[in-house]
């Protein structure tokens, strides 16, 4: 991953926009009145959470991703952007070297040990005759051949060296594949298989990239009963969420996120249909996991195991929420009538209760249904709390009573509807035996002492969250266009060749625009300057700007290289156009899917004067798409 997408995944686009425009939410974008131009009457800019692209279908007509919002407002060039955006996500931008490029290539050659490895336990459980009591143990907790197959599951050999010698003989190095969490040292010297005999499940990011594994034991008398890999370069447990790749999808169509425990919690409740599933990695909730889920969503249920370490985890999972998500700032007044802000949790946080010491995996198995109905009917945070702290407690106790109190009002406020909120705190106040008026004096108390905190103390440095890596869904885009700027950088004088063809076909020359990513239409610009200026030749001139240029560093596939192969060079022409007219093609494809969605909301709307120039952007839009279709369908002709 590099820096541009390290910063991506650490920084929302909606938290960035929002600093500056008054956002609402609609189904799972955001709408707003674009802070580029004067336009009080519709709001025609949308933020794209999940592409993490905004745009503005007014007068402006521009759009990007989170770097370009950044430079349009600023007035900065994307050097400036990148640098602040970088030192607001704590990541060190560093020059490209050697070394780095050393470093890109490792990742890539552990990462490729980890889907063999894949491959490996997935061999010794379908077809050794070792891993029958693996598959012995699937069919007995429900797990259906085709699922396993899915999720990737496998059996690790009840040996000491069997994954050692097997990926040594591949030609593995043996320090890779200690690297990757598949062996552990031994204190007298050497190494051995850290998975033995175990039932093998494939740990993937977001972005559905190999990680690591988590290990079960099939001997009961194993220990631990769960084992995973290492921390390593590549796994880091509290940064990943067991299923989000098969999840993203199901959570942001429902929007809805629900949180389990196990992985085989995931795996059976995603096999019955219910896909909006994920689980930690079995650690307790961690405020990273929390804000890579709320990318997909802002409703959360926590369906945990009801056993007493289920119950604590979720306790710890509600305040781990609660810190990770935003609050927004409503202006209310106090007891002397005076104005201030008060946050307000822009999420909802349930809580759902499992029966008869059931996990998810065996409810959903005992009845489909009965656990839609669990979920569907989860509970509000301060219900789940409030009954859980008064459970065991002396309620006739006044320091006890004091103590939920101070426990539960924090969820209490951050309750933003004010009727909700209101019957909320009766509850407490039943439930306490107390008068509502103490809940509210000891809010007020609470609210003066924050304040006052606020006003001498500074957040410190190490307070400041890290965010790990999550993909952003352009992969296609990002390969695309890489591949058309590293041809370009090898070729700048082929720029001319490439307007030519575009003109011919009645299609605009290829510009910045093309290029959906800031980082991209940054090289764009340097590979056209370096064909507009005549001091020096066009390569010359190109290797000493993306070598000063951070690009460089973001994106070394577009560095020129020497090449000693030789290259069918109209071939690979040809290649280079088909690629920039996808790239146009799913770029319209895109804005019609915006412009309609904007046109859906104009709809529920009472102003629709803006529709008549909507359907017009729309019939210009559909044109064009016809002739980059009809340009697709045309033999190449270059002359």
């Amino acid at each position: 991953m590099n820096n541009i997408d390290e910063i991506k995944s650490r920084l929302d686009i909606v938290d960035i926009v929002s600093e500056s425009v008054k956002l609402k939410r609609s189904g799972k974008n955001y709408t707003g009145f674009c802070p580029f131009h004067a336009n009080t009457r519709t709001p025609a800019f949308v933020v794209f959470p999940e592409s993490g692209t905004w745009r503005c279908f007014g007068e402006c007509n521009e759009g990007g991703d989170i770097f370009r919002y950044v430079m349009k407002k600023e007035g900065w060039d994307f050097k400036e952007a990148l640098e602040n955006l970088a030192e607001r996500a704590g990541v060190k931008l560093e020059p490209l070297t050697p070394q780095k490029v050393e470093a890109n290539e490792r990742e890539t050659q552990l990462r490729k040990l980890l889907e063999d490895a894949v491959i490996f336990y997935r061999y010794q459980l379908t077809q050794s005759e070792a891993g029958q009591q693996a598959r012995d143990y699937l069919v007995k907790r429900g797990i259906k051949p085709e699922t396993a197959e899915i999720w990737g599951l496998g059996y690790a050999p009840k040996s000491w060296d069997a994954t050692l010698n097997y990926f040594l003989k591949k030609g593995y190095p043996e320090k890779d594949i200690l690297d990757v969490g598949l062996l552990s040292e031994r204190e007298s010297g050497g190494y051995y298989d850290r998975f033995r005999h175990r039932l093998m499940f494939p740990i993937r990011d977001a972005g559905g990239n190999m990680t690591g594994f988590g290990g079960r034991i099939l001997d009961p008398d194993d220990i631990p009963k769960f084992m995973n890999s290492p921390q390593t370069d590549l796994f880091d447990k509290s940064s990943l969420l067991y299923g989000l790749d098969k999840a993203r999808k199901a959570i942001r169509s429902e929007n809805q996120a629900v949180i389990v425990e196990g992985y085989m919690d995931v795996i059976v409740v995603h096999q019955e249909g219910f896909q909006n599933v994920v689980s930690p990695m079995g650690t307790a909730l961690t405020e990273i996991q929390m804000r890579q889920l709320k990318r997909y969503t802002r409703r959360f249920v926590l369906a945990l195991d009801p056993d007493a370490a289920g119950i604590k985890a979720t306790m710890r999972g509600l305040e781990v929420a609660r810190e990770a998500l935003d609050h927004s700032s409503d202006l209310v007044f106090d007891a002397r009538g005076l104005l201030h802000n008060e946050a307000r949790l822009q999420a909802d946080l349930r809580v759902s209760t499992l029966p008869d010491e059931l996990d998810p995996d065996e409810i959903v198995l005992r009845d489909p249904q009965e656990w839609k109905a669990i979920i569907e009917n989860a509970r509000p945070i301060i219900t789940h709390v409030l009954e859980t702290l008064t459970a065991s407690a002396d309620i006739n106790d006044p320091k006890t009573k004091s103590d939920i109190a101070a426990r539960i009002l924090p969820l209490v406020n951050d309750v933003s509807n004010p009727v909700e909120r209101d019957a909320f705190r009766q509850q407490v106040a039943r439930a306490l035996q107390v008068d509502e008026r103490a809940l509210m004096m000891l809010t007020s108390q609470a609210r003066r002492g924050q304040r006052s905190r606020s006003r001498t103390n500074e957040v410190p440095e190490e307070n400041n969250l890290k965010v790990r890596p999550a993909l952003n869904g352009q992969v296609n885009v990002r390969a695309m266009e890489l591949n058309v700027l590293a041809y370009l950088t090898r070729n700048p004088d082929q720029l001319f060749r490439v307007n030519r063809y575009m003109q011919n076909q009645n299609l605009e020359r290829l510009a910045r625009e093309d290029f959906q990513l800031s980082e991209h239409q940054q090289v764009f610009t340097l590979i056209d300057e370096a064909m507009k200026q005549n001091d020096i030749d066009p390569e010359e001139y190109l290797q000493e700007k993306l070598a000063e240029d951070m690009t460089a560093a973001l994106e070394p596939q577009i560095m020129p290289k020497p090449s000693e192969e030789k290259v069918d060079e109209k071939r690979e022409l040809e290649d280079i156009l088909r690629t920039i007219l996808l790239m146009r093609l799913n770029a319209v494809n895109t804005q019609v899917q915006e412009f309609r969605f904007l046109q859906d909301q104009q709809e529920t709307e009472e102003d629709k004067t803006d529709q008549k120039a909507f359907q017009t952007n729309l019939v210009g839009l559909i044109r064009l798409r016809g002739v980059i279709d009809k340009a697709l369908a045309t033999p190449l002709q270059l002359d």
